[in-house]
């Protein structure tokens, strides 16, 4: 198995004073890495390593630094047996291939790129890196380059083997065939410790490294002697020390950047924290009863409270107010100290918190030589933040560990007694007895907070290049004292920044009023507030939320009607909208309801209303898979727009009957109740304006769709709508009708015998003299009209000559027949013939304006030329019936007003078609049993039969 091959450096071209090559012999968090000269002449840098003893070498690792890249870094093996000499002159190096290495601006400069580099098994003692270029970037401006760590990996060869070489340098003899070992779980190469790796040996404390590799010893032999038990507790042990031995790797850099910078008060401070720290963490681990070094334990062999659920939890790490609370007492009094061991508190100081740990991966694809090279990436979890060095890296942030910088962390209670169930039972004041000791740096620590209230801007983070770019239009418009607040860390600050925004929106008219050369036009006013907006929607924190969306109200409420531009409102609606929306989905009842009431607010501003900006994303169809809290809150909008705005006709504004209808039953179909119902609403006030359209949108209204319950609830309200419309139109055409019909009982005068007269002879002749009118001109379906004209004249020709036959053929039985029913009675009186055409006759009825008597088929015609009420009726343009003006669009919103079929009639008794009309379609439809239906004269025919 490969391990780590010990290494010293014994030549490097050029180096730093500061960053010497030496600095590569070891690993560990405080390692600077080597330097080239400053300002350097050199296009290439090479260093030589030469290995404590010959070996075969599997991995090659280098670890690069963030921001002094060199452009690719080639290798070269030499080997030279033990028995021949081996110096720089006479040693001859076989090229392995080169690394390319990315230029990090994609991570700002801020991590590391690790390559991890597998060769084929070659044997060496000397190894060569040769560093070429320079990658220029804002940082690296002298072309230096840098490079942390080298790790190499493989097996010693034995005394026996390395002296068998020719020394020819190639170290290919005899194991060119030979693969690195592999571990059969992973595929990757089977490391002899974990501690080998270089993602291991930097960033984890040199002491825990050891104990850990005694642990893993201890593990081989646990798996041997089959003490699983034994070797598991090894295992979780292992996993938490390597944990604590990161966090002590960041305060052991922490101590050095304190020593670098004179601070000896912090560096005691970090000490005393890694000491304290690192004996907690081995207490509670039980490090030393799992390395049994005074013989084997059984209880190792039991399980055990800390091992029992999986991974043990780590004791917290005590703050610098421990530890300087600590030195206090040790200072007074000696035995306190073992008192310690049982405190714990979360660590509040400002080197913890900002070095965090770091894993670094390999970045670029390796380059490789024929035959020779197998560059294979570090798999690692992602990037993270790399160490300071000195100098410190100018995008890095000062790792300085003061605790008068820190926020975090309280003070010890007073009165231990008094539990901490608020805010007021923590004592934040200075304690008296600290005041005047030497842990000044605990005490700054304690005025932090006094510091950052006296000076509000101390804790507010600058913006950095990204974020000034894209704050670019607010920062000219509000300021930058504004705009940082909108991207400070402290939500106090945030809703500082909402409140001065809302407040510089009221009061811009104020200011536009005093001074008419303002700097910014509303456009730009908006456009950056939308801006600021869209940030502030979107933030965690409740009260931040609240904040923003009453500043979102007052933008569009106050600020926005009578100034800013249509497509400015829009630009501003499209950015704040989705967000909205999606908080409208939020689980939480006060922010979905808090994001329904600002959309709905939006939607009232004349300016959106007028674009329709609100509806069409509102309307959209609701899928089956659609979150409820977010269906049921857009279909509640939704609802509530129909409410206040109405059904609109524009096909574009969202609210159209059909953008409803199609929504509504989209909604019904969604897996939760709660949403169907509201989807049900919605259909309900569409059915009531366009019934045919949300028909339409549905299954077929039959028995079998009626067996699914929700279609059942939902046509049952359709017929109750249904009933409600008829009854309001039957109660107004009664109204109209009343006014104009004469008694059924009053007798036959001589002027409704003229006007009887008028209708039977002047019908055709007024339908004749309206050929060029325009109602048959209305739709081009009712070219038939001209075709009833001529039929209408031909009819009553042939009723005058029928009449005239009848009297000369039949002299000797006088009898009365009706030329359009063929009614017949015995006599010779004349007005029983008026009689029946008056109430009886099913093929004529009568003007329900004018109470004139006429034929069926000539109603709508009548109705729209001929009337006295002619001037109130129009020719509905889809099924050419006559309709009353103020009944017209009921008229089109009913089942019955559709499409004329070519070559058919339309019945204004029964509103069907009569097909043939003019081979006898009428006389079908009006006489016989299955006929009109709507015929109340054929009805009361039956019952008097």
């Amino acid at each position: 198995m490969a391990k780590k091959i010990p290494f010293n450096v014994v030549f490097a071209s050029d180096e730093d004073v500061n960053f010497p090559a030496s600095e590569l012999n070891t690993h560990g968090p405080t390692v600077h890495g080597w330097r080239s000269t400053v300002g350097g002449s050199l296009a290439t840098h090479d260093i030589i390593l030469r290995f404590q003893q010959p070996a075969k070498i599997y991995r090659i690792q280098l670890l690069a630094h963030q921001y002094l890249i060199p452009e690719k870094v080639e290798l070269w093996l030499h080997y030279s047996p033990k028995s021949l000499p081996s110096t720089p002159s006479s040693q001859y190096f076989d090229f392995l291939g080169f690394v390319a290495l990315a230029d990090n601006a994609n991570t700002n400069y801020k991590s590391r790129e690790l390559q991890s580099v597998t060769v084929t098994p070659r044997r060496g003692t000397h190894l060569k890196l040769r560093l070429i270029g320079s990658q220029n970037n804002e940082y690296n401006r002298t072309g230096q380059i840098s490079l942390l760590a080298v790790n190499v990996l493989g097996e010693d060869l034995d005394v026996g083997t390395s002296s068998n070489g020719n020394g020819n340098g190639n170290g290919e003899e005899h194991i060119g065939s030979e693969a690195p070992p592999l571990d059969t779980a992973t595929g990757e190469l089977a490391l002899a410790s974990i501690c080998d790796d270089l993602l291991f040996s930097m960033y984890v404390e040199e002491s825990i490294v050891k104990y850990i590799r005694e642990l893993e010893q201890r593990k081989t032999l646990a798996v041997s002697s089959e003490r699983f038990e034994y070797a598991r507790k090894l295992k979780l042990c292992m996993t938490a020390l390597r944990t604590a031995g990161e966090r002590l790797g960041r305060y052991s850099l922490a101590k050095r950047q304190a020593v670098q910078q004179e601070d000896f008060t912090t560096a005691k401070l970090r000490k005393e924290q890694m000491e304290m720290y690192r004996a907690a963490v081995l207490r509670q681990l039980q490090v030393q009863q799992l390395l049994e070094t005074q013989g084997v334990q059984s209880s190792n062999d039991q399980s055990c409270e800390i091992y029992a659920g999986g991974k043990p939890s780590l004791p917290p790490a005590p703050s610098l107010q421990e530890v300087a609370h600590a030195l206090a007492e040790a200072a007074l009094s000696p035995k306190s100290i073992a008192s310690q061991d049982d405190k714990s508190s979360t660590d509040g100081s400002l080197g913890q918190a900002s070095n965090e740990s770091v894993v670094v991966v390999s970045a670029a694809p390796v380059a490789i030589a024929p035959a020779a090279l197998h560059a294979t990436p570090t798999h690692a979890s992602g990037w993270r933040k790399s160490h300071d060095e000195i100098p410190q890296s100018p995008r890095l942030p000062s790792r300085h560990s003061s605790p008068m910088c820190s926020r975090q962390g309280s003070l010890r209670r007073r009165n231990k007694s008094v539990p901490r169930n608020s805010y007021e039972d923590y004592e934040e004041r200075a304690i008296p007895a600290l005041r005047h000791s030497n842990t000044n740096e605990f005490l700054r620590e304690c005025q932090g907070n006094a510091l950052l209230e006296a000076d509000p801007n101390r804790g507010r983070s600058r913006l950095n290049d990204r974020e000034r770019r894209q704050a670019a239009l607010p920062i000219l418009v509000f300021g930058s004292e504004l705009v940082e607040q909108f991207y400070s860390r402290q939500f106090q600050d945030r809703e500082d920044g909402l409140m001065r925004l809302r407040n510089f929106l009221k009061e811009l008219e104020v200011v536009e009023v005093a001074s008419n050369e303002h700097a910014a036009s509303p456009n730009k006013v908006a456009r950056s507030a939308a801006l600021l907006l869209h940030r502030a929607v979107r933030d965690a924190v409740y009260s931040v939320f609240s904040q923003a969306t009453e500043t979102v109200r007052v933008l569009f409420l106050e600020f926005v009607p009578g100034r800013v531009s249509p497509s400015e409102v829009a630009r501003c609606v499209d950015r704040l909208l989705p967000e909205l929306l999606a908080k409208s989905g939020d689980p939480s009842a006060r922010l979905h309801t808090l994001a329904q009431h600002t959309i709905l607010s939006i939607a009232a501003c004349p300016e959106v209303a007028e674009q329709s900006l609100v509806a069409p994303a509102l309307s959209r169809s609701v899928g089956s898979g659609t979150h409820q809290r977010l269906a049921m809150s857009r279909l509640q909008m939704l609802e509530q727009l129909v409410h206040t705005q109405g059904i609109s006709t524009d096909k574009h504004s969202g609210l159209t009957c059909r953008a409803l209808s199609e929504c509504g039953c989209s909604g019904i179909h969604h897996p939760a109740e709660p949403v169907r119902k509201v989807a049900e609403r919605i259909l309900l006030l569409v059915y009531k304006l366009n019934p045919r359209m949300v028909r339409k949108q549905l299954p077929p209204d039959d028995d079998i769709t009626r067996r699914n319950l929700l279609y059942r609830q939902l046509f049952t309200e359709f017929d109750k709508l249904d009933l409600e419309r008829k009854q309001e139109l039957l109660d107004g055409s009664k109204c109209v009708g009343d006014a104009a019909t004469p008694p059924a009982d009053k007798p036959t005068t001589s002027s409704d015998a003229s006007r009887l007269l008028k209708s039977k002879s002047g019908q055709a002749l007024g339908l004749a003299a309206s050929s060029s009118n325009g109602y048959a001109s209305c739709n081009g379906k009712q070219q038939y009209n001209e075709q009833l004209k001529r039929s209408m004249l031909s009819a009553s020709n042939s009723r005058k000559g029928s009449a005239s036959n009848s009297e000369s053929t039949e002299d000797n039985t006088p009898k009365i027949r009706c030329p359009f029913c063929d009614w017949s009675c015995a006599g010779s009186d004349a007005t029983q013939l008026d009689r029946h055409y008056w109430k009886a006759c099913p093929f004529l009825t009568k003007c329900p304006q004018c109470s004139q008597v006429l034929e069926v088929a000539a109603l709508n015609y009548h109705l729209t030329t001929e009337c006295d009420a002619k001037e109130s009726y129009v020719v509905c343009a889809r099924c050419t019936e006559s309709v009353h003006k103020q009944l017209y669009e009921l008229h089109q919103m009913e089942d019955y007003c559709r499409e004329l079929k070519t070559g058919a009639a339309r019945c204004p008794l029964c509103h069907d078609d009569v097909h043939l009309p003019l081979d006898g379609g009428w006389k079908l439809h009006l006489l016989s049993a299955a006929g009109c239906p709507g015929n109340i004269r054929k009805k009361n025919a039956k019952k008097s039969n």
